[in-house]
Parts: C-alpha cells; sequence; structure tokens
C-alpha cells in the first residue's frame, strides 16, 4: 500500500514550516494588522517604468530574452554589478559574478557546493529562519554564536573557530535580519582579521544595504577580503521589486564556477527578461533616485513605529532602533514567551513574528520581529495600539 510518508528524505521529515508563511492565513483576513512579513512597500514598486521597459526589451531582444540564457547571467547585468562592486571598494571582475534567482537561491547553491552532513556552520544568533532551514536541510550543524545589540562578538567567533572545521560562516551585517543591527566598522575588521586565519567561507548577506536612514554607511567585508574568503551577496528585491527575482553573488573565481554547476542542474539560469529589464532600469539612471525616495519613505514608516511604541508598548518592553533595513526587533520580559502571546494578539487581528524562530539553539523565546514597510501610519497606530493592549493583557494574566 502506497504511504508517500515512508519515502520523504530524513531532511523533509523533520522541515518545520516557516512561522512567517503559516502566518499569511491569518493575516490575509479582512481587517487584520500585520506586521509580520518581510516584504518591501508596494508603493516603492516601479510599475509604470517596469511596464514600458519590459515591452522595450522584448521589442529589442525579444530572441535571445527568451530564449534559454547562460547559467552565470546576461552579460550587460553582470557587467552592471562588477562596475558597482568596483566603485564600493571590491574590485570586481566579470568573472566573480554570478545572477541568481533571489539571494535565497544564492544561499542554497552555496550551502549544496560545499555542504556535507555534519559539517560546522557558524551563524549569528539570531539570524535569518531561512538560512537556519537552508543549511539544516543540507545536513549541516548549525552553531549559534553569541551575538549582543552590536551583532555578533568577534571573540566568540574565535572560540568557536577554534573548537574544529567549520565551512561557512553566515553574516548579515547591514540591518540584520530580524534584528535591524548595523556590524560595526571595528568588529568587521576583527572578524575578518580573525577569519583569514582559518579555512572557511564568509557569506555576507546584504539585501537591505541600500535602504540607510540613519548613520554613516559601513564598508563591506568584501573590502576586508585579501584571500577571497568572502561571498557577497546582493539583491534587487528590496530596491526595485521581489517578484523579478533577479540577485547576485560577488566570489572568488572557483566559488563562482561551483554556483554555475548548481544552476545548471537548478534552474539551468535566471530568467533573461527580468535580467535584462533590472540592467536597463540601472543603466538609464532610475536606481539612485528610486533608492532616495525608498528611504525618504521608509524613514518615516520606521519612525512612525518608533513613535507608536513609545506611546503604546508597556515600560518592561525593549527595542532597538535600526539605522536601515525593514525591521524592528522587540523584547518582552525574560521569562515571558512571544509566542504565547500570539494567543492574545491574533484574536484582536494583529500579528508579529515570533523571534524564537531565528535562532538556531531555540532561544529567544521573549523576542519579536516588527516590520514597519508596508503597514500605512494610520494602521501602524492602530496596530500597534491593539498589540500593546494585548501585552498589557498577556502580562497581567501571567503574574
Amino acid at each position: 500500500m502506497f504511504d508517500s510518508e515512508l519515502l520523504f528524505s530524513g531532511a523533509f521529515k523533520n522541515l518545520k514550516g516557516n512561522i512567517i508563511r503559516e502566518l499569511y492565513k491569518y493575516t490575509t483576513q479582512p481587517g487584520f494588522i500585520s506586521f509580520a512579513g518581510g516584504n518591501p512597500s508596494p508603493q516603492t514598486f516601479p510599475n509604470e517604468i517596469l511596464a514600458d521597459l519590459s515591452a522595450e526589451v522584448l521589442r529589442n531582444n525579444g530572441v535571445s530574452c527568451l530564449q534559454y540564457g547562460v547559467s552565470n547571467g546576461q552579460m550587460p547585468l553582470r557587467q552592471y554589478v562588477a562596475e558597482t562592486m568596483t566603485a564600493e571598494q571590491v574590485p570586481t571582475a566579470v568573472e566573480n559574478v554570478v545572477i541568481t534567482s533571489g539571494s535565497q537561491q544564492t544561499l542554497d547553491l552555496l550551502a549544496k557546493a560545499v555542504i556535507n552532513p555534519g559539517d560546522r556552520i557558524l551563524v549569528e544568533s539570531p539570524t535569518y529562519v531561512a538560512a537556519l532551514k537552508i543549511f539544516s536541510i543540507y545536513g549541516a550543524e548549525v552553531v549559534a554564536v553569541e551575538s549582543d545589540d552590536e551583532g555578533i562578538i568577534p571573540q566568540a567567533l574565535k572560540e568557536e573557530l577554534e573548537k574544529g572545521p567549520v565551512k561557512l560562516i553566515y553574516l548579515i551585517p547591514n540591518f540584520q535580519n530580524p534584528t535591524g543591527i548595523t556590524l560595526s566598522l571595528e568588529r568587521r575588521k576583527e572578524i575578518m582579521d580573525i577569519v583569514q586565519h582559518y579555512n572557511v567561507i564568509v557569506i555576507e548577506d546584504d539585501p537591505y544595504g541600500k535602504l540607510r536612514y540613519s548613520g554613516e554607511a559601513v564598508p563591506h567585508l568584501k573590502t576586508m577580503d585579501p584571500q577571497g574568503q568572502v561571498v557577497y551577496m546582493g539583491s534587487f528585491s528590496k530596491i526595485i521589486a521581489p517578484g523579478l527575482r533577479v540577485a547576485y553573488a560577488v566570489c572568488d573565481e572557483k566559488i563562482a564556477q561551483k554556483l554555475v554547476l548548481g544552476k545548471q542542474n537548478n534552474d539551468m539560469h535566471t530568467p533573461s527578461l527580468t535580467q535584462l529589464i533590472v540592467y536597463e532600469y540601472c543603466k538609464r539612471g532610475y536606481l539612485e533616485p528610486h533608492i532616495q525616495e525608498c528611504c525618504k519613505l521608509y524613514t518615516q514608516k520606521r519612525d512612525t513605529m518608533l513613535n507608536m511604541l513609545d506611546k503604546y508598548f508597556p515600560k518592561e518592553m525593549h527595542w532597538i532602533k535600526p539605522d536601515g533595513g525593514l525591521f524592528l526587533w522587540s523584547k518582552l520580559p525574560e521569562g515571558y514567551s512571544a509566542m504565547k502571546l500570539l494567543d492574545y494578539a491574533l484574536p484582536a487581528k494583529v500579528a508579529y513574528v515570533p523571534g524564537d524562530s531565528f535562532f538556531a539553539d531555540e532561544s529567544g523565546i521573549n523576542t519579536m520581529r516588527l516590520n514597519f514597510s508596508t503597514a500605512t501610519e494610520e494602521d501602524m497606530e492602530k496596530g500597534l495600539k491593539l498589540l500593546g493592549e494585548q501585552i498589557e493583557n498577556y502580562l497581567r494574566d501571567s503574574k
């Protein structure tokens, strides 16, 4: 008798759903106010320009962009990325650039290329939930490195490296998901000084780096990488539109070749049409003014959320002011559970992401991630007032 359950791999038998996706069944209901997603605001999508560019690209390059393409990406876009990275103090040749179908695919391809079951992977604590799932699928031992309100602690990283071989170190230095923290220049230098003494790849995931609202820009880890250990992951999802599914990796040529092999055996290539649309958008000078407009909008949204937290959240709560990105990290008092708080919040039609799913060691039960990019100012005030009331109810009932 057929039982598909018996045929699934061990990795997928134990794979749990993404909490953010699980919450969608609630947040898509009428009248629900969600701070749970990680989406950019639809207000930022340059619909009309992209429509015109799509038509033009199809008219001028119809055959080439509708046919199968090369696995490492369209040459004009790769050249644009190489020039941009070089201008940002990362000397980059076209051979160092691979175009991918979103940064999550880059991460999956890299994990597939280097991880054997049992390999140790070091991550910030907390870190991007999808990265934890990808590393686990390939059988890695994912180790949470001690972090604080300034990011990963270099000495703690060194101590983990000294315990034995490590294949990958996964970092989000700018406006980290989920905490919004930016790693300081001093810590970046210290980390790169440490890792050059070990045979390890550092993944620098930077989807939010262009979305800065305050503070000074900090150089990429890749600028401090004399040995080619850093794989820099960039994306056009948060700064143009995520539905285009265009991202890129900048890395040592040998690593790039492995990513290309992975692409050949995965989706063959990122769609040429969307690559060329992104290229034309950037080449014609639309990108930088667009980023400025995005930052103007998100600065206002971030500041509104911070004001509402001051106004409506209990004094026992703690939160971090991010200099950019899309997220704000908040903590309940020790001993309380953000997952249990959902039992209060969801019936009130307001949602956030409980923070424990971002921890490799399943800690952080009192933490939560709030997204400020999508809600209107009116909904933000209404939703945070509701959430603040439910936090008060939960804290009172739990005494």
